[in-house]
């Protein structure tokens, strides 16, 4: 339990509702299934029998099932939302464990930018007409579509943001 106070050493679990919160600008879960449920359209029920953490300030993991003590922990379940800044950043393990169920914000890029993306490339994309903002970009394999990660649109222009160290090397596919 949280002594009102946001340690970065220390895992803390998020309050259920805002009026349980105790430490000034920490996520609930209530507001953490919300905007997965607005921005991405992933209903909360997806997210039960998951416990919410937050170590530092605003870098929120997932963990499935209950933890009584992860104060003394490195790491809990897998990192999944960055909040505590302008626009809340889902992961891109998040993304990749729970994008395939978005029903909005999904971009479907076909094999050759995918691979671009795939290895951090930005792209233009005038063509997309949805919000701007974090995306989950996704592409056709084996007959259905997979989240490959989070990107940025804005102005045109779809950033990859996957991290450098999960940046991969897709077989080489025709890019014209």
């Amino acid at each position: 339990m949280s002594d009102a106070t946001n340690d970065g050493q220390r895992f803390d679990r998020l309050p259920e509702t805002p009026a349980d919160r105790d430490v000034e600008g920490r996520a609930s879960r209530r507001e953490v299934l919300d905007w997965w449920h607005e921005r991405f359209g992933i209903a909360p029920e997806t997210f039960e029998g998951y416990t919410f953490w937050e170590k530092g300030a605003g870098k929120i993991w997932i963990f499935n099932g209950e933890a009584s003590d992860p104060s003394r922990v490195e790491a809990i379940g897998m990192t999944f939302l960055r909040t505590r800044q302008e626009h809340w950043k889902p992961t891109t393990r998040a993304v990749q464990r729970f994008g395939h169920l978005a029903t909005r914000n999904v971009i479907e890029v076909e094999p050759a930018a995918a691979v671009c993306f795939a290895a951090g490339e930005d792209q233009e994309r005038p063509e997309w007409d949805g919000d701007w903002g974090y995306l989950v970009v996704s592409h056709e394999i084996g007959g259905g579509t997979a989240p490959i990660g989070v990107g940025l649109y804005l102005y045109d222009e779809l950033r990859s943001v996957v991290p450098k160290g999960s940046r991969a090397e897709l077989p080489a596919v025709d890019r014209e």
